[in-house]
């Protein structure tokens, strides 16, 4: 195969004999002899805009937007054998972290006199959906302190302007 690769860019490839091609080199080109002597380009991507255009490809679009202090129903898909199934997990976000397709949020509820707390990854496949149940009026980014609280106490005001 002969190609220029001292004299043209590392975008665009100059193809001049087709006879030599092999697929190896991952340029096909027709079998006419039209294409003898243009240009093919190439594109090449880094590999940071690989793994951005990956990313983006794998992030839910149909998110609400979620912050702290929002109460949210998740539903989470759970399989059970071959079966599966979507169990809403609701309760107030206490957390946000990260951002992108690591993005994660944690709701805590009160099960049977217990606060339980789960982190979830927001954009994963284990989410079958997010809702907002109702807006929180907040004024930290972290609610950790409703860890020490117990009944009215933990309640959160209500945010209308949302």
């Amino acid at each position: 195969m002969s190609v220029d690769s001292q004299e043209t860019s590392s975008e665009e490839v100059k193809v001049e004999d087709e006879s030599n091609i092999s697929e190896a080199s991952g340029v096909k080109i027709a079998s006419d002899k039209k294409t003898i002597g243009k240009k093919i380009s190439i594109k090449k991507l880094s590999p940071a805009e690989i793994i951005k255009t990956f990313e983006d490809a794998q992030q839910s679009k149909d998110l609400p937007d979620i912050y702290v202090g929002d109460t949210v129903r998740v539903g989470v898909r759970i399989s059970e054998g071959n079966k599966e199934r979507v169990q809403p997990y609701e309760g107030v976000v206490i957390a946000k972290r990260h951002g992108g397709i690591h993005q994660t949020i944690t709701v805590r509820r009160i099960f049977q006199g217990i606060g339980v707390e789960r982190i979830f990854l927001v954009h994963s496949p284990q989410v079958a959906s997010i809702k907002v149940e109702r807006r929180g009026k907040v004024r930290r980014a972290k609610l950790f302190y409703l860890r020490e609280r117990v009944g009215k106490a933990t309640r959160v005001k209500q945010r209308f302007d949302r």
